[in-house]
């Protein structure tokens, strides 16, 4: 598929997006529309549209590529996968009862009224930090499959494809927010389920494999080993760090960031929000199974054919190997369906992320849902302006990361997560469990610069210090666990307030 084809694609995609957004946020581009979609979004959209926030390209290239990484990975990612779905249930149990009693625009409001301002304020920052990083890591993973792929053809600097990405998103997001963001992510999770299943296709049919054969194939290769039970000590993918790691990263990364709790808040009730989540828990857990089970064909496929993955200044890049088959090795349809699947996966989650970052820094920073501020003729105004602050912030981390990354994203993501989301972890368990006590609140922004710098800091002498012990994901566990301790030497007994008795 030729570079001008694909690029005809991504215009045509993109000008879908920007009439929906047109049509639905034609009749209001109020606040509250932007902010939590009038209240009023049905649950089985949100449950479906947040299977494309969840996944992104990073699951759609990173995961499928490190099956066959040559540190031995195959399935093991489907272990934190499983963790990832025990973290869906507490959430909806715990977490999502608590910020509906609450009526919460920002999740980050709990910690207001249960710790104070300071924390409060840390909370927000925080969430800000982890979400830019993160969706601008996602984010650049797919830009630069465009830019091997499509503008480096016209002579498109890699800067220029990353502000062109960024204006397209803006373009349909701006006006509209959440109500938009939840159609929107609909027609692209379409796209991208379906790009999974007919990739399946495309590439057992090139293998002359039926599904039935495709499975004993895979099943009987190297690359299908889900559990790993081997060296607890030394293993990064040892099956209770995978699930641990998954279980704790997904309450942190999705029950206390606001970008998908925000999807969450904008049903009706509790119970509606409920059904999505246990709705997309199921999906999602399916769903993250066949893109392993992609990820297998694939390096069968290339090994049939001489294919060698790609490499990026003399490395190895297993991000790639997916592009370079469907680009180059299958026919015009796959490609197609596996450009609009990693559009629609990394698009839905970069857009979701700008909503919630715009949200957040209104809310929590701004004030713009206080009753005192509901009034002021500006609030959409600087709205407007705090969304172009975040996709300009969002371009900048893009071209930083460029210049520094060597890793595979996937990892990368995950890893830095342990050190951000952490200390939100950490309140949030404070709050939740010493309902008695009162934190010197003051205090609490630092306690939050010191705990990622001293889980690091243990996190490089583990192997010396812990007999060998080698930390993966579970690390937030550690980051969340000093937060905690900390915050638990600056408190004091309080009398109930408002917030822990609702609780």
């Amino acid at each position: 598929m030729t570079s001008t084809t694909i690029l005809a694609i991504i215009i045509i995609y993109f000008g879908i997006l920007i009439i929906i957004s047109r049509v639905v946020s034609k009749k209001d581009s109020s606040n509250d529309t932007f902010f939590k979609a009038n209240k009023n979004s049905k649950w089985y959209l949100v449950a479906f549209g947040m299977i494309g926030t969840a996944l992104s390209g990073v699951t759609f290239i990173s995961v499928p590529g490190e099956v066959g990484a040559p540190s031995g990975e195959q399935f093991k990612y489907f272990q934190f996968i499983l963790g990832n779905a025990l973290g869906f249930i507490i959430i909806a149990k715990v977490l999502l009862p608590l910020y509906y009693r609450l009526n919460l625009t920002s999740i980050y409001g709990y910690i207001e009224g249960r710790l104070g301002y300071y924390s409060y304020k840390t909370s927000a920052g925080i969430f800000l930090i982890s979400r830019t990083i993160g969706s601008a890591f996602r984010l650049y993973l797919v830009v630069i499959v465009l830019q091997r792929y499509v503008f480096d053809d016209f002579g498109v600097p890699f800067w220029a494809t990353v502000l062109i990405s960024l204006l397209l998103i803006f373009a349909y997001t701006y006006k509209g927010g959440l109500k938009t963001i939840i159609i929107t992510d609909t027609l692209q999770t379409v796209f991208l389920v379906s790009s999974v299943f007919f990739t399946i296709y495309f590439i057992c049919d090139s293998l002359d494999l039926n599904l039935p054969q495709a499975f004993e194939t895979v099943k009987n290769s190297n690359y299908s080993k889900i559990f790993f039970f081997e060296d607890f000590i030394s293993s990064k993918f040892h099956f209770v760090k995978q699930i641990l790691g998954g279980m704790f990263v997904t309450i942190a990364m999705v029950g206390l960031d606001q970008d998908l709790m925000q999807k969450n808040l904008s049903c009706k009730n509790i119970g509606e929000a409920q059904k999505n989540m246990f709705t997309f828990t199921g999906i999602f857990v399916i769903i993250n199974l066949f893109f392993l089970g992609v990820g297998a064909l694939l390096y069968i496929y290339a090994n049939k054919n001489g294919i060698a993955v790609p490499t990026e200044m003399g490395k190895p890049r297993t991000d790639l190997l997916f592009p370079e088959i469907a680009f180059n090795y299958l026919t015009i349809v796959p490609a197609v369906i596996f450009l609009l699947g990693l559009t629609a996966a990394t698009f839905a989650t970069t857009d979701s992320a700008l909503t919630a970052l715009t949200t957040s820094f209104c809310v929590d920073f701004l004030g713009m849902d206080k009753a005192e501020n509901l009034a002021n003729k500006n609030n959409v105004k600087n709205r407007h302006l705090v969304h172009v602050a975040f996709s300009l912030l969002m371009f900048v981390v893009i071209i930083i990361f460029n210049s520094l990354n060597d890793k595979s994203v996937v990892s990368m993501i995950f890893r830095i997560a342990s050190y951000t989301y952490g200390p939100l972890l950490g309140l949030y368990s404070f709050g939740l469990f010493m309902k008695k006590l009162a934190v010197k609140d003051k205090l609490v922004p630092f306690i939050c610069v010191l705990s990622p710098a001293l889980t690091y800091f243990i996190a490089t002498y583990s192997k010396e210090w812990l007999s060998g012990y080698v930390f993966d994901n579970e690390l937030i566990i550690v980051n969340g666990l000093i937060t905690f301790l900390l915050v638990l030497t600056i408190s004091k007994k309080q009398q109930l307030t408002s917030i822990t008795r609702s609780e």
